[in-house]
């Protein structure tokens, strides 16, 4: 017989796998499946940069093994890229490394922090990996409730004294997926002063900082008075630049916390392509209008699923970040049961809350990364079939 290891019995599977599988059953339905459910831009990677790919993969030079941490010029770009910003001001050499996409190094942090039985303090709802990570690490993650009347952010006052002092990271995530808020400077203070007294860590996951609206800047972190001290940031280029396949996203931050993160980089993968580097560097330095054509986009999708989804029944407030609408399902239902109402009555795919966590269940998540008209569609069809948030059909 076949034996997994143990480490592997507690991870569930991966939530977008299990989406793509019920999508793809509904296809080989015939089903016309208007999907809503993966965060994945629908809009191709800017040209320049796919020519700086071109122009990298042909010189021969860049075939062979890439620096570990990444090309100098890389982390020099990224360091700029912070500081025009954000004003963020870092250290090319040693607060700034590559990252075969970001989802690489939220894992790998915990691997370097995290031995077993140690605490990690992890957003709930929140992207997956948070949790998955810290587990994989066999460590034990510790929830940290986000709820609608907190704007969903957590609340330090509520986490036992003893937790706070065993945790070694705490992961956070704004603007936030999946529920799409947003935090202040003054929370991003509270969060230095809580990792102080606590000897924490802090992880923030900025992916979404660019993918903004109605004239809203997301605050970096690092921008917080003492956050290098006790903390980093991931970020990524697959949102701003529509790159999410090209794998490559960045640490920043305190210098420490990155030479852990190092060594096990260094152990387990040999970098990023020199090739793609090079592109990324042209997405850094070059044009940078493609984001607000992105953000328009993005807004008038919002105010459509938005505006629509009012029109059904709901009671749902714009967003200013990310390009997601966190909704709060129909009386009645489970996140599961009402995404799978949706798919199978109305061909729409959004994703369930409670993949995202316990206190996720009772919500769902839309993906704006279909045009508008098929946003319209979608609503269309949930009234054609009697799904309102009001009553239960």
């Amino acid at each position: 017989m076949i034996k997994r290891a143990q480490r592997i019995a507690a991870i569930p599977p991966y939530l977008f796998a299990e989406i793509d599988k019920l999508k793809a059953q509904a296809k080989a339905r015939g089903v016309d499946v208007i999907d809503l459910g993966i965060g994945d831009p629908d809009q191709p990677t800017p040209e320049h940069v796919i020519q700086a790919l071109n122009e990298s993969a042909s010189d021969p030079a860049n075939h062979r093994y890439p620096p570990y941490e990444g090309l100098p010029e890389f982390k020099q770009a990224v360091a700029d890229w912070y500081n025009e910003r954000y004003g963020v001001e870092l250290d090319p050499e040693t607060e700034v490394m590559a990252l075969i996409g970001s989802k690489e190094g939220i894992a790998h942090i915990c691997w370097a922090f995290v031995d077993p039985g140690d605490v990690t303090l992890v957003p709930d709802p929140a992207y997956p990996v948070y949790r998955t990570g810290t587990l994989l690490a066999g460590g034990e993650p510790h929830a940290l409730p986000l709820k609608a009347e907190n704007g969903f952010l957590p609340n330090y006052n509520d986490i036992d004294p003893t937790v706070a002092k065993k945790a070694k990271l705490l992961f956070m995530n704004y603007p936030n997926n999946p529920t799409a808020a947003v935090a202040s400077p003054e929370f991003f203070a509270e969060t230095v002063d809580f990792a102080r007294q606590n000897d924490i860590v802090v992880c923030h996951d900025f992916a979404y900082c660019e993918t903004t609206f109605d004239g809203y800047r997301a605050p970096s972190f690092l921008a917080t008075p003492g956050a290098k001290e006790v903390g980093i940031e991931f970020n990524s280029l697959s949102k701003p630049y529509n790159m999410t396949g090209w794998r490559i996203g960045f640490a920043v931050g305190n210098k420490d916390v990155l030479a852990a993160l190092s060594i096990i980089k260094t152990n387990i993968d040999s970098g990023v392509f020199n090739a793609v580097q090079y592109a990324a560097i042209q997405a850094l330095t070059g044009p940078q209008d493609g984001i607000d054509r992105m953000n328009k986009m993005y807004s008038s999708r919002r105010d459509a699923i938005v505006n629509g989804l009012n029109s059904l029944g709901w009671d749902l407030k714009p967003t200013k970040g990310t390009f997601y609408v966190w909704a709060p399902v129909p009386e009645g239902y489970s996140s599961k049961d009402f995404c799978a109402l949706l798919l199978e009555k109305a061909g729409v795919n959004v994703a369930p809350g409670n993949g995202y966590g316990e206190y996720g269940e009772g919500f769902f998540r839309i993906a704006l990364t279909v045009d508008e008209q098929r946003m319209q569609e979608a609503v269309d069809r949930m009234r054609e079939h009697g799904i309102f948030f009001t009553r239960k059909r």
